[in-house]
């Protein structure tokens, strides 16, 4: 028998996974579109993103070395990549 917390932190994953590649789609997508267009304004909408994470954090044992950190990058393609996952989530 699966208790409702469970299935909860099911769902939970699932909708993070869907919203992330929705966001990894999209600006893979932007990137790709950014580079077909010619310069100008549309290709400055679209190659124009959103920085933003964690810096690097550098553990240090006797044995091993372990590093974390993460930055990701948005663009507008990104942002209706997203949107459209999470359209896309309501039906499933």
């Amino acid at each position: 028998m699966v208790s409702a917390a469970s299935s909860r932190k099911k769902s939970l994953w699932y909708l993070f996974l869907v919203l992330f590649l929705g966001a990894l789609i999209g600006s893979a997508l932007g990137e790709v579109i950014g580079l077909v267009l010619p310069q100008g304004v549309v290709r400055e909408f679209f190659l124009r993103s959103v920085t933003g994470g964690v810096s690097p954090f550098t553990l240090n044992a006797s044995l091993f070395t372990v590093t974390l950190g993460f930055t990701f990058k948005l663009n507008v393609i990104g942002i209706i990549g997203v949107a459209i996952a999470g359209y896309i989530l309501r039906w499933y």
